[in-house]
This record gives structure tokens, C-alpha cells and sequence, in this order.
């Protein structure tokens, strides 16, 4: 078989479309995927891990990784920074092994930035913003946090056409075999190929 260099697989999608969902159970199937650990200046919570969920860091640290060009995207979000080390992801590519992401509309555009030709955006939209209001006040958020992330959702979708891809969650089944197809064919692309000998 040949060589393939890994690519990284952005999934981005408004809270409540099911994007956590997806990307456990695509990682659950898919062992040539494994998901990228951000680095973070927030405290740990209770039950977290280092370098399993993130990589918790000084705020003076991830500012001189950021200067220094070792994070191929980066935000600050409620008052701490949060952002994606090179190394790991450059060293899992070149193995052959694909990344996937968490993070949304801005961060891809970073990461595509950062690394042209390596990234694939997905945008998981739900059916309807009439679903995905039910959905998030069915999970139990209180009523105006639902109204506070239904705000967010619609501009997160207003950027979805940014993206490579679109899948629609409306049957879970359906939306990861769509997301297995897609992860398949950019694996099957030819530029993605090393070339073998006598071919």
C-alpha cells in the first residue's frame, strides 16, 4: 500500500446540532482518526486529564507559543485563550494519521490558513432552527440560555456555505455515514497519495 499523508477533519456546528455525538461515534469507529488536544489557560476541571482533553498552560506560555507561530489556530473565549500546538498535528500527518477538530467557523479559516491543502471543513447543520430550539430546551438549558445559543446557532449558519461540506443531522445514522463517506473519499484523493514505486 501506499504512503498517505493524514488530513485534518474540521467539524464545526451550532450546540445542539449533535456534532458531539458525531465525533465520538466517528472516532469510536474510525482508528486512523484521532482527535486534536488544545492547549487552554482555564483552570482543569475536576475529572480532566492532561493531554487527553487539553494541555493546560500559563497565559504567559500560550502567548509566546502563539508569537512563535506554534499554534496553527487560536481564540480567547470568556476571558481565557484556548488554541491548536503544530507540532502534534504536523507529526500526526506525516504518519499518515488524520485529525479531527473542534472549533468553529473562525478557527477553520485559521487552520486552513495555517496548513493549505491539509483541511477539510465539515459544517453539521440541524433541519431546522424550529429543531434545534426544541432540542436545546429539551436537554434542560435554561430559557435564556436557549434563546442566548439560538442567537449564536444562526450566525454560526450563516457561515455553513464556507465550508466544504454540509450534513444535515436530521437521523444520526444517516449524518455519520455521510461523515464516513466524506472522510473516505478526501482519504482516496490523489494529491493525498504518495506515489509507489512502478506506478
Amino acid at each position: 500500500m501506499s504512503n498517505r499523508r493524514g488530513l485534518c477533519l474540521v467539524l464545526a456546528a451550532p450546540s445542539g446540532a449533535g456534532k458531539t455525538t458525531l465525533s465520538r461515534a466517528l472516532l469510536e469507529q474510525d482508528d486512523a482518526l484521532s482527535l486534536s488536544v488544545s492547549v487552554t489557560t482555564r483552570a482543569r476541571r475536576p475529572g480532566e486529564k492532561e493531554g487527553k482533553h487539553y494541555y493546560f498552560i500559563s497565559q504567559e506560555r500560550f502567548d509566546e507559543m502563539a508569537a512563535a507561530g506554534d499554534l496553527l489556530e487560536y481564540a480567547r473565549v470568556f476571558g481565557r485563550s484556548y488554541g491548536t500546538p503544530r507540532g502534534p498535528v504536523e507529526a500526526a500527518l506525516s504518519a499518515g494519521q488524520d485529525v479531527m477538530f473542534d472549533i468553529d467557523w473562525q478557527g477553520f479559516h485559521q487552520l486552513r490558513a495555517a496548513m493549505p491543502g491539509d483541511v477539510v471543513g465539515v459544517f453539521i447543520k440541524p433541519p431546522s432552527l424550529e429543531v434545534l430550539h426544541h432540542r436545546l430546551t429539551k436537554r434542560g438549558d435554561a430559557p435564556e440560555q436557549v434563546e442566548e445559543r439560538m442567537k449564536h446557532a444562526e450566525a454560526e449558519i450563516s457561515h455553513a456555505g464556507e465550508f466544504d461540506y454540509i450534513v444535515e443531522n436530521h437521523d444520526l445514522d444517516v449524518a455519520l455515514a455521510d461523515l464516513r463517506a466524506i472522510l473516505r473519499a478526501c482519504r482516496l484523493e490523489t494529491r493525498r497519495q504518495a506515489a509507489r514505486p512502478g506506478l
